[in-house]
């Protein structure tokens, strides 16, 4: 298993190294919620990287919007280079769910707009959760909803290992079973 690794030029100091200690040892005494409380630039993101360090543990962070789960994804990617840092939102653009307005006798139909770049970041997302133990997943609150079994997702994957030799029909009827689509991009 690959460690967690913390790199920065600075060190805990002031209150930090204090609430370092006390966010591990209450995890440790089974205390499983607990608060981090911080004006803007005291530095709660780099305490909660030395405490992911510290407890060696996969790490689900949730952000309330994508622009600050973006910025935690940024900042952790740097702190954990050598980790699975990863990164988990809403795939849509855009998103109006269908309504119904009875004081007008109005339907307004479901729309929305993926996007097939987050898509592809949440199925790595995904996968390095199957396949490490050194990942930190940095998400927001909206991405929560529908997101499946892990264990159908995993039935869907089709495992190619480098070096192995795999006949070429039975690769093919692996994809046909998880319904393989080409991406003509």
């Amino acid at each position: 298993m690959q460690k967690f690794q913390l790199v920065s030029k600075f060190k805990p100091s002031g209150d930090q190294p204090s609430a370092i200690d006390e966010l591990v040892r209450n995890y440790q005494n089974g205390f499983n919620s607990q608060v981090l409380l911080g004006v803007t630039g005291s530095g709660k993101t780099f305490v909660m990287a030395n405490v992911i360090e510290r407890m060696q543990k996969p790490t689900l962070i949730i952000s309330p919007n994508k622009i600050l789960a973006a910025q935690t994804y940024a900042e952790f990617k740097s702190f954990f280079p050598h980790n699975a840092v990863e990164y988990f939102i809403s795939y849509y653009d855009y998103y109006q769910p269908e309504a119904y307005i009875p004081s007008s006798d109005t339907y307004i139909e479901k729309d929305s707009s993926i996007n097939d770049h987050i898509d592809r970041l949440r199925l790595k997302a995904t996968t390095s959760l199957l396949e490490r133990k050194d990942v930190i997943v940095v998400a927001s609150v909206s991405c929560i909803y529908n997101i499946g079994s892990p264990k159908d997702y995993q039935n869907m994957c089709v495992e190619i290992i480098v070096g192995q030799d795999k006949p070429r029909n039975e690769l093919l009827t692996e994809h046909v079973a998880s319904h393989y689509e080409r991406n003509e991009i």
